[in-house]
């Protein structure tokens, strides 16, 4: 018999889970049976999946957090080590757009941002969350990457692009460090998704011709599992 909750009994973060891919995976993984820790600057979307996960016989813990805090990130880990000691899966998941522009055009104010939230604040969680993944028996980290990452330059997205080019390098450099550890790194490339940031990148695109986030969330779910052995790969969610 095939297990319908594999992740029964262990801890969950999932950072910009108040809308979009990030939404589907927490409930996803709650479904399969993980305690997911919630996090988002959006409070209602976060209540929301609040509702839809208890709705559905699950547990889930929503911390509201910006990225951009200066220690927002570090004392959640410290939250998380004082509540259960350990994490079992980080997604981290969370991202901006920043502008569709001119790389030339592009000022210090988006540069800030589109780094802070895309390059910067993955890193923070690497080194605030190895020890609780490290406690773990099996931890399990999923970074959220992109086409026009560091695989495929593309006009006008030089800030987003630049961004998601050096997390791919920072995610596959930490899982190199980690072969030797019960812990395992990798990135998702969802593709195009029918997401809010989708719309905006591409306002006279068809919603209804994209894949929704449901659809996507099971390949980031099944990088979380324990058995998972993959460490360090870019794997594209549509093939």
């Amino acid at each position: 018999m095939t297990d319908t909750k594999p992740l029964d009994g262990r801890v969950a973060l999932v950072t910009g889970a108040s809308r979009g891919i990030g939404y589907a995976i927490a409930k996803l993984l709650a479904a399969q049976g993980a305690h997911v820790i919630a996090t988002a600057r959006t409070q209602g979307g976060l209540e929301e999946l609040d509702d839809e996960i208890q709705a559905a016989g699950g547990a889930c813990t929503l911390v509201p957090l910006d990225l951009q805090s200066p220690d927002g990130i570090e004392k959640l880990a410290d939250i998380i080590a004082d509540r259960w000691g350990k994490l079992d899966a980080l997604v981290v998941n969370a991202g901006v757009l920043g502008l569709i522009t001119p790389t030339a055009q592009l000022s210090s104010k988006v540069w800030n941002e589109v780094l802070a939230v895309n390059l910067i604040a993955p890193a923070r969680f690497i080194r605030a969350f190895e020890p609780l993944l490290k406690q773990s028996d099996a931890g399990r980290a999923v970074f959220t990457t992109s086409g026009v990452g560091s695989r495929r330059a593309k006009a006008f997205w030089g800030a987003y692009g630049a961004s998601k080019a050096g997390l791919d390098i920072l995610v596959q450099s930490w899982a190199n460090e980690l072969a030797d550890s019960s812990v395992r790194a990798n990135l998702v490339n969802p593709g195009t998704v029918r997401t809010r940031m989708r719309a905006t990148a591409a306002p006279g695109e068809d919603p209804l011709s994209l894949p929704h986030p449901d659809e996507i969330a099971p390949v980031f779910a099944s990088l979380c599992l324990p058995g998972e052995t993959r460490n360090g790969e870019i794997i594209d969610a549509q093939g």
